[in-house]
């Protein structure tokens, strides 16, 4: 086990089998030393657990747990790639979607739960840039969407 997967494990956490694509992209790629991730929605055994806007049908901390998952779900897809998760150097940028009523102003707040998530369980290694953006609706009417982009250390 990886010390990235040990520490999860610590946190009560396990790493999620990768989400299938839902259309024609790949999870995640590689160039060079950095991954990308697809965006992230906050699958959970295939599922989504809450669907809605932000702000309207799903609370703003039910939101930052979602991106809590999506955050869990693009660190396996940085695996698929990667190999170990031990490999990353650093998370060098989040982006995050937040389905969001009209009147909702807090999108920065939901994606709290993504990049806490990454500095939980990669230390300094998982301080990150980042964007958090609010949109009239994600695929599957999801409340929440993120992608990472990393950086690997050395081979």
């Amino acid at each position: 086990m990886s010390a990235v997967e040990a520490r999860l494990a610590e946190l009560g956490l396990s790493l999620p089998e990768v989400v299938p694509p839902l259309a024609a992209y790949q999870p995640a790629v590689r160039s060079g030393r950095y991954v990308f991730t697809a965006g992230q929605l906050p699958m959970v055994e295939g599922e989504l657990p809450l669907t809605g806007k932000v702000g309207a049908e799903v609370t703003a901390e039910e939101a930052k747990g979602l991106a809590r998952t999506c955050a869990l779900n693009a660190l396996a897809a940085v695996k698929s790639v990667a190999g170990d998760l031990d490999r990353v150097a650093r998370v060098v940028k989040v982006v995050g979607y937040v389905a969001s009523a009209t009147d909702f102003t807090g999108q920065p707040g939901v994606l709290n739960g993504a990049s806490e998530l990454l500095g939980e369980v990669l230390g300094d290694k998982g301080v990150h840039a980042r964007s958090a953006v609010g949109v009239a609706v994600l695929p599957l009417d999801a409340p929440v969407e993120v992608e990472i982009q990393v950086e690997l250390t050395e081979a």
